[in-house]
């Protein structure tokens, strides 16, 4: 049997993208592989980001805001970053086979009407959608 492949997606604040690539992972990779998320700076879930990942029928509402110290010395296969702030901020992860950069735009955007944000969100949510399931076929 194969091993799981682990990887771990990092944003600044694992409230909106890194969270829903953790669920679009899962819901592509099955049991390949072990998914996790976490921020540099952490702020909780997003409810915007569960609403659209509910409406693609992908329940992220259990996933957890987690601090990325937590992972620090642990074995992954790939490390994601998906925003630039992650990316000059995230510690180094010598443990990990890959580390890849995959930014996708913010749609926690502030004073937006909530028409425009709810279409951000969506947008971002098929971007990762269409990028998780690209990467997936590749492991």
């Amino acid at each position: 049997m194969t091993e799981r492949k682990r990887i771990l997606v990092l944003c600044t604040g694992n409230r909106c993208r890194s969270q829903m690539a953790e669920g679009w992972l899962r819901h592509f990779a099955g049991d390949k592989a072990e998914i996790f998320s976490a921020g540099t700076q952490p702020k909780g879930l997003h409810p915007m980001a569960v609403k659209v990942m509910n409406d693609a029928w992908i329940d992220i509402s259990g996933q957890t805001s987690d601090h990325v110290d937590q992972y620090i010395g642990q074995r992954f296969d790939l490390v994601i970053t998906v925003c630039d702030n992650a990316k000059e901020a995230c510690p180094t992860f010598s443990n990990a086979g890959k580390v890849i950069h995959r930014r996708f735009d913010d749609p926690d955007a502030h004073g937006l009407s909530p028409d425009t944000l709810d279409a951000l969100f969506v947008r971002v949510r098929d971007e990762i959608r269409d990028w998780a399931q690209d990467l997936v076929s590749s492991l």
